[in-house]
């Protein structure tokens, strides 16, 4: 493909090996500091060396942001929101380098990556209304003369941990409506995919440089899970939102918790598409290939399971079975491509692990999976996309496995689909298929889909900006994005103001002296 990543490196100020202490992203002393080569699962090459942080590098950190924190939340939110309105054009104009070095680095489609970008500019967008929406509540007091309200005040620091798959926009989701809260931030992105974060802080560093903004608004810190771990256990880290695995979750928020601190949480997805006798077969069609296919299988909104009316069963199968052979896998930055690599050969392990499992278990593969051989596959992360036939009881259908590994499962009535569908620890994502209004609103009711995100005729994946994302169980619960999330990065203050001659006391309660 006709792509130089060495001067998309050179647009972002990437050096081929980075000094990130040298550059504001990351200060204090690099002492037994280590070089990682960044390896893009594309064609196998070596795209930089970074340099990891240390635990002195993080505390220095936490120093300047935690000083950067008490200017920041003094000036005016509306001021903040005009900043993020500036990073959000700032992104615009980079957008087509920004997606390239998404697409190359991770290996999305290069649709996906430039869809990633767009999902940044849009929350700068949505955080800049909110700068002017940050309201509290008035309310009557039982006590004459009285008035009471709550308002919200920014936490302090706020750290994210952001995960490969969507290396920048869920950072940036986090981001920005922590700064147009009052917050600063820490990020450590993946140790997998740095690149596209260091290229996000030269971005937002000439933006927060020609608005006079002090350095430690936006830290970013470059490390191993040592370095997330430290994070959790930082009392200075008023919130730690994370985002990966649910092990690594539970991780995090026990540490949290031990310094009751607070967390935001996202975690895996074992989401489940129903597809009913009254569905539009071509919309549940491309929402199921999508869902399943994109991102090579590693959204953690993937749909992974089909929850299929055995009168319409084999039907579909066989449009599925179809479908897939017209699936193009190849290198992501060629636009006539569907899928690109896993993410490197550990997740490719998983996958051939978790096929075999489901073998073992009584799957039965009507689409066969594997890895891709020849020179375009050379970096041995390319694999096929597969189908099983399951019982949603076994063991591997029940845990998340971040590849394009589809579960179908055969069902007679509504009320077994949404049991079929809840039956999971997780609870992120969910749809269904159907022309049926009752079908549609049982989903949607309290009887219905357990999960954050509940769809009707859309795929699990795809969620637009301006709703909550997140979901429960062991998914953790969290809510980032649109609506209220913004209240997450808040701390909550209920006021009573007497501006009366007296002091009478609530619920009646006589204290005379």
């Amino acid at each position: 493909m006709n792509f130089d990543i060495k001067s998309v490196l050179q647009h972002f100020n990437i050096n081929e090996i980075n000094d990130a202490f040298s550059t504001g992203e990351a200060s204090g002393s690099s002492a037994g500091a280590f070089l990682k080569d960044i390896i893009s699962p594309v064609d196998g090459q070596k795209i930089a060396a970074v340099k990891f942080a240390t635990a002195d590098d993080l505390n220095n950190i936490a120093d300047k942001a935690t000083k950067a924190f008490t200017s920041w939340r003094t000036l005016p939110a509306p001021k903040r929101g005009e900043i993020v309105r500036q990073i959000g054009n700032a992104l615009r104009d980079n957008k087509d380098q920004l997606g390239r070095l998404v697409s190359y680095e991770m290996g999305k489609s290069l649709q996906e990556g430039w869809g990633e970008v767009q999902e940044m500019i849009d929350i700068c967008d949505f955080a800049v209304g909110i700068s002017r929406q940050l309201y509290g509540l008035t309310m009557h007091s039982e006590r004459p003369g009285h008035r009471m309200y709550e308002q919200y005040h920014p936490l302090g620091v706020v750290g994210i941990i952001s995960a490969f798959n969507f290396p920048v926009a869920v950072w940036s989701w986090n981001a920005m409506l922590a700064w147009v809260c009052g917050n600063t931030c820490i990020w450590k992105p993946s140790e997998k995919t740095p690149l596209t974060a260091l290229a996000c802080q030269h971005i937002i560093q000439k933006v927060f440089a020609a608005n006079n903004i002090a350095e430690g608004v936006s830290c970013l810190i470059i490390g191993d899970r040592n370095i997330g771990e430290q994070m959790a256990a930082d009392s200075r880290i008023a919130l730690i939102s994370a985002t990966g695995s649910t092990r690594m979750g539970k991780a995090v928020a026990t540490t949290v918790a031990q310094r009751l601190g607070k967390c935001l949480l996202e975690l895996g997805g074992n989401n489940a598409i129903i597809i009913t006798e009254n569905a539009d077969m071509n919309i549940a069609l491309t929402g199921a290939v999508f869902g399943a296919v994109g991102t090579a299988g590693q959204r953690c909104t993937s749909t992974r399971r089909l929850i299929i009316h055995e009168s319409i069963y084999d039907q579909f199968k066989q449009k599925l079975v179809n479908a897939y052979q017209q699936v193009r896998i190849g290198n992501p930055l060629d636009e006539n491509n569907h899928m690109g690599p896993l993410i490197d050969r550990d997740a490719v392990n998983s996958y051939l692990s978790s096929i075999e499992q489901c073998k073992a278990q009584g799957g039965n593969f009507i689409v066969e999976g594997g890895v891709l051989k020849g020179d375009e596959y050379a970096s041995g992360c390319y694999v096929k996309p597969c189908i099983a036939e399951v019982e949603n009881h076994f063991d591997i259908v029940q845990h998340e496995t971040f590849a394009p590994i589809l579960y179908l499962i055969r069902y007679s009535n509504i009320d077994e689909a949404i049991a079929l569908q809840n039956n999971v620890p997780q609870g992120l994502s969910s749809s269904i298929m159907t022309n049926n209004l009752r079908e549609a609103e049982q989903f949607l009711s309290f009887a219905g889909s357990d999960c954050g995100i509940a769809n009707v005729n859309i795929g699990t994946s795809g969620a637009e900006i301006g709703g909550a994302f997140g979901g429960e169980k062991e998914t953790g619960g969290g809510r980032e994005s649109g609506s209220d999330a913004w209240k997450a990065y808040m701390r909550r203050q209920t006021n009573t103001i007497n501006y009366s001659s007296q002091l009478p006391l609530a619920q009646g309660i006589k204290f005379d002296l």
